[in-house]
């Protein structure tokens, strides 16, 4: 399961709320996190978040069995690694 973490705040929070339209994405608060899992990718569109910059390239807390793959202007992306299964 590829994972996201962001923390769980106001400013960030618009990250969890875009991917949750992803069917296959689950959203769940873990301590003071919001964990974004999917069983594939995890792909956020920029536009859709309403972050400014310095919010959308500091949101990225953590990830798990995955890899950041894109994280530009556009679009922050987490493609799985394999690991954790």
């Amino acid at each position: 399961m590829t994972t996201l973490f962001v923390l769980d705040v106001e400013d960030f929070r618009p990250l969890a709320e875009v991917a949750s339209k992803d069917p296959d994405v689950t959203v769940r608060r873990r301590g003071p996190y919001l964990e974004v899992a999917a069983p594939g990718s995890i792909r956020i569109e920029r536009n859709a978040t309403g972050c400014r910059n310095a919010v959308w390239y500091s949101s990225v807390a953590a990830v798990e069995a995955g890899r950041v793959s894109r994280w530009d202007s556009s679009e922050l992306v987490v493609e799985p690694t394999g690991a954790g299964e």
